[in-house]
């Protein structure tokens, strides 16, 4: 086992990990990069789908161990194959559970209680446990048992209907960003539960509702129905990249040099915004003060929001004839809020504040080799997160913790193998 840094501030804490997707295990690699021994409880006739999704280009056809999106989702972790429906898994699992300390999954309601670990059977095999369900709509209330996936919590929550262009349908988010939401809540709901029980001794049982944790991201519609009584449809439906409140132009992205709206993924864009008339004037001057900004169209901020598309086509004439990198440091130096709209390569290789932190750091995968992780947003100075090493490989571990840790032999063990109840 790679040796955890002692430093680490959640060095110690053990977690079985039964969660799959994004949500759940968003939640655990947090708690394992703060050094957490996070073992994932998996199985090989029913595997997480996103051990087989988006494999590296020379994976083998069906392999299990060669996705890149699984290894940065699980990385530092260990894992273990366990067939959950035989009597000596079950055995296992239970003694797996009283050396732990939280049990963490992310299935539909009442799956762990159909297994029979219900919280009060985890409660009798450790007392002190922490059990943290991460479903969409939670443990209570009418919608209890449905089953959601990100897109389609962030519908619920209303997220979906903010995200779009005017006049146009909801567009969504693009990706399950609600799921990775709804991990940061499980991390710190599990760091808090670990600090009551520290004071108190008390285990706790944690239901997090997936739905709720995007429901607080909508604050300004909630607010501008709470505070003017006005719904999403009154208040204009998505504003897209303009700004509504404070009615501000420009406000937008711009196309650059490089840039071909016929080719996917082209990608070459800038973001100006000017907050004031200052900056306005600013914007003018980079641009060579040309005779269209002194029409009256665009000679107030009032008159340059009432005319914004004809002030963007103005501004795109001039930014397309440049790269997106240039635009940014000339509006930059010139105190004008703009930044291009950067790629994953682009913030993997060219993004010196990315670099200057240390927030991609590189380890080995047993199957991808090194490559880099993205990081914890935070810095400590004395107890930093430390990504060790890459996903594990599906039931890598298996020796490890059901040898060494819960102290089958090895002949226990190949009957286990056997008998496929590991």
């Amino acid at each position: 086992m790679t040796t955890v840094n002692p430093s680490l501030p959640l060095r110690g804490v053990r977690v079985v990990d039964f969660s799959w997707i994004v949500a759940g295990p968003q939640a655990t690699r947090i708690l394992a990069d703060l050094g957490a021994d996070v073992v994932r409880v998996e199985y090989d006739g029913r595997v997480d789908s996103v051990r087989l999704g988006n494999p590296a280009p020379e994976a083998p056809r069906g392999s299990l161990n060669h996705s890149g999106m699984f290894s940065n989702f699980n990385r530092n972790k260990r894992s273990v194959n366990l067939n959950i429906r035989h009597p000596e898994a079950i055995a296992l699992l239970h003694d797996l559970i009283r050396v732990s300390d939280v049990v963490i999954e992310n299935f539909s309601a009442g799956v762990l209680e159909s297994w029979g670990l219900s919280f009060a059977e985890m409660q009798r095999l450790n007392p002190a446990i922490i059990y943290v369900s991460l479903s969409g709509f939670g443990h209570l209330g009418r919608d209890r048992a449905y089953v959601t996936w990100g897109p389609t919590a962030q519908a619920v929550s209303g997220l979906t209907a903010m995200s779009g262009l005017p006049g146009a349908p909801p567009a969504g988010w693009g990706f399950s960003y609600l799921d990775h939401t709804a991990g940061y809540y499980g991390a710190l709901a599990i760091q808090m539960a670990l600090y009551h029980r520290a004071r108190s001794g008390e285990g706790q049982y944690v239901d997090i509702a997936q739905v709720e944790t995007g429901i607080v991201l909508a604050g300004t519609e909630i607010l501008d129905y709470t505070v003017n009584g006005r719904g999403y449809l009154e208040s204009g439906g998505p504003p897209g990249n303009h700004a509504r409140v404070p009615e501000i132009a420009p406000h937008n992205t711009y196309r650059c040099r490089g840039d071909d709206p016929d080719v996917p993924g082209s990608g070459r864009w800038v973001t100006i915004v000017c907050e004031t008339e200052a900056h306005w004037d600013a914007l003018c001057s980079v641009m060579g003060d040309p005779a269209w900004t002194r029409e009256e169209r665009f000679r107030t901020n009032a008159a340059r929001f009432a005319n914004q598309d004809a002030l963007d086509a103005q501004i795109e004439a001039w930014t397309r004839a440049l790269d997106r990198y240039d635009v940014m440091y000339l509006l930059q130096s010139a105190g004008i809020p703009a930044g291009v709209v950067q790629t994953a390569r682009d913030r993997q290789e060219r993004d010196p504040q990315l670099h200057a932190r240390g927030f991609y750091a590189t380890a080995d995968h047993a199957a991808l080799g090194p490559h880099a992780y993205e990081g914890i947003p935070v810095q400590f100075s004395r107890t930093p997160w430390q990504i060790r090493r890459g996903a594990p490989l599906l039931a890598e571990h298996n020796i490890e913790v059901y040898g060494d840790l819960l102290g089958r032999s090895d002949a226990e063990l190949r009957q286990l193998a056997d008998e496929l109840a590991i």
